[in-house]
């Protein structure tokens, strides 16, 4: 059974309808390894939707969280607004100073990777968490909080090994100057708690508006009861013995709620790179990445890893063999059969990983492909001048008939983003050459020369095919008993300028007879 599947009906044995949620702070630019939290979620909600389970999958911004630094991108004077809820606070201009006439911070950071969400089927109701203070539904929470503040406080202390101080308090004013730094509480009388800023100034907030907000522990506790959240994955950094799932859990009985069941996923790394980090600058966005790889390929990437695994995600040369994996799959999905336990359990995780791998719930897999493979996509993309072109060639080779439909044209455009980024391997480049230079001239030997020189002589016996040009190279190869690894090196060394490369007689085949014999005469 897919990992998300067993998740679904475990939960359905505690619960009739089930509320996943994942959630994200809005303090910059996202990066990918956010999807894996996220499509986690989505996956397990559509698992419980599929088994016919009610099931709610939202998304939590936590827009009242204060700004906790300036960031590389940002301007020194976003100095002043250390402290500010990030609702509060101005979006940042291209050069990083605030801009006052735009919008908030939060939602300038949140709306573009909505946008990207969308675009590999993610559609969850989305929270703001600001929003959720200001409508009072925290008030309860927030009340028993504070006349719980020792117990809490001692459960933080007990569980996470933190000493805190003991003018701790499980509810941060916003002070004066709209900073919650620098803010001592000096009493509490419901609604209001009372405090003194670090300007000196004394006010009071209502627990009832967005005048404050809970510390992250507290909050995320309060958060489970308020929505009735039954399923939130985490990362193993909160997830950790004494992390943040820990302290919660007794949190949210203590504020009156039930807790979800603890559920940890492991981080996606940059393959070779370690965990991805904004901080750190080891990251590739989410709308970076769907701007490069179809977003079939990015669900399967999370669908097909157990979530206590970690992903090592790869925009270079991988790629190519995760989306070998996946079309093979999608081609030839494992069939029923007289299956022993663990051939069912492999047959039954690969066909969900493919169910869920789906941008539309329930679409035909067959579409996501729309009949072309990726890597002969890539190769098309860089020998054919123009899409025209493209489309012309797969009509040719009937993988198409008539007009592309659209995944395959968002399937070329993004293959044509892929080429021209810094992420395409080089390897799989295609420059095809004028003719051999004498440095690779010198790297050809007797034998290969004598394979090229009788291949040559062969063109004009056959139909310009890739069918046809695989099998003179066969058959050349067994006349000339020359090891097939160094005729093909040849031919790689003649064509492209380099010993290996795509499928050759595929390439040789959509360049056109007139070029390749062109390069021929010109080398041999």
């Amino acid at each position: 059974m897919h990992w998300a599947d067993h998740t679904a009906q475990r939960l359905s044995q505690k619960n009739d309808s089930q509320v996943i949620a994942s959630g994200i702070t809005p303090s910059g630019e996202f990066h990918i390894g956010h999807l894996r939290e996220i499509l986690t979620a989505e996956m397990i909600h559509r698992a419980c939707i599929d088994a016919g389970i009610k099931s709610e999958y939202i998304f939590i911004v936590d827009s009242m969280d204060p700004l906790r630094r300036v960031y590389d991108f940002l301007s020194d004077e976003y100095e002043k607004f250390i402290g500010f809820p990030l609702v509060n606070i101005p979006a940042p201009n291209p050069d990083g100073t605030p801009n006052y006439q735009g919008e908030n911070y939060a939602i300038h950071f949140l709306n573009p990777f909505l946008e990207a969400l969308k675009q590999i089927g993610v559609n969850p109701r989305v929270v703001m968490n600001h929003e959720t203070y200001e409508n009072g539904e925290f008030a309860e929470k927030i009340d028993l909080a504070i006349k719980n503040r020792e117990k809490i406080h001692e459960t933080i202390e007990k569980i996470s090994g933190r000493e805190l101080p003991e003018s701790w308090y499980p509810f941060n004013p916003i002070g004066s100057d709209g900073s919650m730094d620098g803010v001592t509480v000096t009493g509490y009388e419901k609604p209001y708690v009372f405090w003194t800023d670090r300007n000196g100034v004394n006010g009071k907030s209502d627990i009832r508006k967005a005048e404050g907000k809970m510390p992250w522990r507290v909050d995320w506790a309060a958060k489970w009861g308020v929505h009735r959240i039954t399923c939130e994955p985490a990362g193993k950094d909160h997830g950790a013995s004494g992390g943040s799932y820990d302290t919660g859990i007794p949190i949210c009985r203590i504020l009156g709620g039930e807790p979800p069941e603890k559920m940890v996923y492991e981080w996606i790394q940059l393959k070779g790179s370690g965990p991805m980090s904004s901080s750190s600058g080891n990251t590739i966005g989410p709308i970076e990445a769907l701007n490069l790889v179809p977003p079939e390929i990015l669900r399967y990437v999370i669908a097909r890893t157990k979530i206590k695994k970690h992903i090592d995600f790869d925009t270079g040369p991988s790629l190519f063999e995760t989306a070998d994996e996946y079309e093979r799959l999608v081609s030839n999905p494992p069939k029923n059969g007289d299956l022993n336990k663990k051939k069912k359990v492999a047959r039954d995780t690969a066909l969900g990983a493919l169910r869920l791998s789906q941008v539309i719930r329930g679409q035909d897999a067959t579409l996501s492909t729309a009949g072309v493979s990726f890597r002969h996509l890539a190769m098309l993309a860089q020998i054919k001048s123009n899409d025209a072109d493209v489309w012309k060639s797969l009509n040719k080779s009937k993988h198409i008939e008539g007009e592309p439909n659209e995944v395959l044209r968002n399937r070329l455009l993004k293959m044509g983003n892929w080429i021209n980024s810094r992420h395409f391997p080089e390897a799989a480049r295609i420059n095809i050459q004028e003719k051999i230079t004498e440095e690779n001239k010198n790297k050809i030997n007797q034998k290969q020369m004598l394979f090229l020189t009788e291949l040559f002589s062969k063109f004009d016996l056959i139909e310009w095919n890739e069918g046809e040009i695989n099998e003179i190279i066969r058959t050349t190869t067994s006349e000339i008993e020359i090891n097939p690894r160094d005729a093909y090196i040849a031919l790689y060394l003649v064509i492209l300028g380099s010993e290996y490369g795509p499928r050759i007689a595929s390439i040789m085949s959509e360049v056109g007879k007139e070029v390749i014999v062109n390069i021929f005469s010109k080398s041999l």
